[in-house]
Formats: C-alpha cells, structure tokens, sequence
C-alpha cells in the first residue's frame, strides 16, 4: 500500500506529517532522497503549505534535513543518531513497565498476549508491516496503563528513528524481536513482578540499541 495517497481536507497539517513519516519510516522515501514539497503536496493531493509545515515538523524530528537554497532529503541512517533514539525508547518503556504493572489487570494481559500471537505469526510469514504493528500494539499496552503522556510523546517521537532500521534489516535474526522474549514480559507482569517485567523490557530494547551499528548509509556526496 502506498502511503504516499490523496489525504482528506481535515487537520491537513498533521495528515500531511502522518503520511510523509510513514513513507520515510516504510522506506518509500529513502534515505538520503530529496524531497520537493511541490511534488509531495502534488502527490498526497495537498497545497504545499501543510506539507512545508509537516516537513519542519519532521526536521525536527530528525527525518528529514534541509540545507538553505539548496535541498531538503530524507535523513541518511547514521549509527549514533539510532542509537541514541534507541537509548531514549528503552529507558521510556522500562520507566513505563516500572510504573503500568502494579496497574495492569486482565484485559491487559489478555491483549498483550493476544498482540504476541499475531507478532509471532507475522514473524513467521516475514511480514514486517504485521510485526511492527503487532510489537507496537503490544507495548502500548504498557505505555497506555503507565498514564504518563510524556513518556507516550517521547515513544512516539523517536521510535520511528528505529523502525527505520528494523524495516531494514528485517529477515536477520532477532531484527523484529522475539516472541518469547514478549512472552516473559507478558508472564512477569501477569505476575505483578515488576523488577522481572523491568528487566526483560530492558532486554528487547537493548537489542535494537545494538542494530544501530547495522544502520550506517554509504558517505554523503552532496
């Protein structure tokens, strides 16, 4: 599916922001691409104001980069840059572990196993887009009990830095996670343990922290 599709007349700013950073994290607009805002407000069926805004608002966010008078791309993926996003996202999720297990009650583990189930077959079937939904939907679990916005923003900020990657690299082993290490989070909190649940959150993310020395793109030549 093409993210890059005629959007809607409403909040065109962020529908414009949403569908730009789904075609970067996706990979339709690849790293180190230049983008002209005359042909992606041409392509998502906008004026090129929203999407001018949207594309500041993903320069701040690191996705894209603009030199004055001369080009505005998609960043490169930069081994430091990943790793350090990835840093941020760990210490969030366990901060948001530390704080949801205490809280989380049933339907909670009912939905974070059930979001393994389908994370473990799109696994299996290598469908990426499936895996990462999944993976995201099962740690939101998390994230939503915890209550805490700021932690939710930061998530959503910098994960994206990180998927890059992981759509990258998908296929390599432990690339898109492990079901059974989703498994013994699901178990620990089942269990109120905290510290466990903790622990094994720290591990799934350190894991992406260390895909970042994968992530490095060939020496810029513009």
């Amino acid at each position: 599916m093409d993210a890059l599709r005629p959007v809607g007349r409403t909040l065109l700013r962020d529908r414009a922001y949403d569908a730009l950073r789904e075609a970067i994290v996706r990979g339709e607009l690849a790293p180190g691409s230049v983008v002209k805002d005359a042909d992606l407000a041409e392509r998502l069926g906008l004026s090129r104001a929203p999407v001018r805004e949207a594309l500041a608002r993903l320069g701040d966010e690191g996705l894209v980069e603009t030199k004055p008078q001369s080009y505005t791309r998609v960043t490169r993926l930069v081994s430091r840059v990943v790793r350090d996003a990835a840093s941020v996202v760990r210490v969030m999720h366990e901060l948001a572990a530390r704080t949801a297990v205490p809280l989380l009650g049933p339907e909670g583990i009912r939905a974070m196993r059930e979001a393994n189930v389908r994370f473990a077959s799109a696994v299996r079937s290598a469908d990426v887009e499936a895996a990462l939904r999944a993976d995201d939907e099962l740690h939101d679990v998390l994230v939503g009990a915890s209550g805490n916005h700021a932690v939710a923003a930061t998530i959503a900020r910098y994960t994206p830095l990180i998927r890059r990657v992981e759509r990258r690299l998908f296929g390599d082993a432990g690339t898109c996670g492990s079901a059974e290490l989703h498994a013994r989070l699901i178990d620990a909190c089942e269990a109120g343990d905290t510290e466990e649940a903790v622990r094994v959150t720290s591990e799934i993310w350190r894991a992406l922290e260390e895909l970042a020395d994968e992530a490095t793109d060939p020496p810029d030549r513009l």
